[in-house]
């Protein structure tokens, strides 16, 4: 029996049963076969206690504790936390890690745009995105991150270089992480018949996702509709960046929602960011969100990204403290019924110059920074079942399923947000994974 990092080692069992548990009640109360009992001390009303049966690296079951005494081997975790494996549903695979050769030199979103445009034009060959993608994944994976949704630079002739990379990684991480793609560029840029049609052939054959950066641009409107109806007619989902700024003038989400309700869209779409709906009016607000629900449209909050970017202040002049910090209004969405998630977005690139693809650590600084506690409630679905349901994935507790779960020492929410838990045990398919993250000296010929 190897000794794996973490604070409880996984035999290789073909039956067992991690007894002992504490589950966020929210993600089990479809699926316990008996009433699970709330979690007593440390006292917590968003957790129940549960014991879990994994049988051939699948959950083959969830009881109360106790449920599987005297059938299988029982592995006591004495009230640690048992979560789903992670979804990341907006990330930026191609751009990640690109910090150490192109700084943003004043953190500023033009300084972002200017720095990735400069990079990707002097070093994005297929080698270099390849290996920055394959850091990320290894990462993220040591994390507990089965799922990922990436938006790929899409504007020519990058699109030729990194879509082929990426379904190479598709196809070597199958079974590891499932990864979809999702092509960008300005919705400016794709106003052009042929050039939007030309990246739509290419998405398609890489089954992909059509997406694009909205701007309050005159050409919005039109080109929102062809994109629309090309997807309804292709039968894909589309992922739009959304009013990433803070000008109260910027409201493309509720154009996208209008068009989409106008045309009859049936299919999936995800906004990203929604910066801009926090300077809005209430009447303003009350009238997009109403929108976006009739749209059933899925909203995607990248806090720590925006709260790197946005409200900088002048570029050139004296630091300031920030003093909005574009996080979009996730608790009135989620009080609509609108599908809300967190992610993290870009990782070491201009536009966001941390991060390690950690969706634990996005779900912990976003509970601080967006108050999603008092009670925790169902939040905890923006990093599991919400992003994969966006994915058409599954996202949660599967019974008969692959057991892929995420144990922490903690055993209340309370000491889950405080601690970045590093000792977290990755469990895929019932096996305990060896979590070691990569090097960043890996990259150093790389980024030199």
């Amino acid at each position: 029996m190897a000794s794996l990092p973490g604070f409880i080692t996984i035999p290789k069992f073909e039956r067992y049963a991690l007894s002992h548990g504490r589950v966020p009640a929210a993600l089990v109360a479809h699926l316990s076969r008996s009433q699970l009992p709330k979690a007593v001390f440390p006292p917590d009303d968003d957790l129940v206690c549960a014991d879990f049966l994994i049988e051939e690296g699948q959950l083959a079951a969830i009881g109360a504790p106790g449920a599987f005494d005297g059938e299988v081997a029982l592995l006591n975790l004495d009230d640690a936390i048992v979560l789903p494996a992670f979804t990341e549903l907006h990330t930026h695979l191609d751009k990640g890690h690109i910090w150490p050769r192109q700084a943003n030199p004043d953190g500023s979103f033009g300084g972002a745009l200017d720095g990735v445009s400069a990079d990707r034009t002097a070093h994005w060959s297929a080698e270099d995105v390849r290996a920055r993608m394959e850091f990320s994944l290894r990462c993220a994976y040591a994390h507990g991150t089965r799922s990922i949704r990436t938006h790929l630079d899409s504007i020519a002739p990058q699109h030729q270089i990194s879509w082929p990379i990426f379904a190479e990684l598709r196809s070597q991480w199958q079974g590891r992480i499932a990864l979809q793609a999702v092509s960008l560029v300005g919705i400016d840029g794709l106003a052009d018949d042929a050039v939007r049609r030309d990246l739509l052939n290419l998405v398609l054959a890489s089954g992909g996702i059509a997406g694009a950066v909205t701007y309050m641009v005159p050409e919005l409107e039109a080109t929102l509709d062809k994109m629309i109806r090309e997807a309804i007619d292709a039968g894909i989902d589309i992922d739009f960046h959304v009013d990433e700024t803070l000008d109260p003038a910027a409201r493309s989400l509720a154009i996208i929602a209008e068009r989409a309700i106008a045309l009859g869209y049936e299919g999936k779409i995800t906004c990203g960011h929604c910066c801009s709906l926090s300077r809005q009016t209430p009447d303003e607000v009350d009238r997009t969100l109403d929108l976006v629900a009739r749209a059933n449209i899925t909203v995607v909050s990248l806090p720590l990204c925006n709260l790197y970017l946005q409200d900088r202040g002048q570029a050139g002049a004296a630091p300031r403290t920030p003093r909005f910090r574009g996080v979009t209004l996730l608790h009135e969405m989620k009080a609509r019924g609108i599908p809300v998630a967190v992610s993290s977005d870009n990782t070491r690139d201009p536009f966001y110059a941390y991060g390690d693809l950690d969706a634990l650590e996005v779900y912990r600084e976003a509970t601080r920074i967006a108050h999603l506690d008092h009670p925790v409630g169902e939040w905890i679905k923006t990093i599991t079942e919400t992003p994969a349901a966006a994915m058409r994935l599954e996202g949660g507790f599967s019974i008969g399923g692959a057991a892929d779960m995420v144990l922490v020492r903690a055993r209340s929410f309370n000491e889950l947000l405080s601690r970045p838990q590093t000792d977290r045990v990755v469990l895929r398919s019932g096996a305990a994974i060896e979590r070691v993250l990569p090097d960043y000296r890996e990259l150093d010929g790389l980024l030199s």
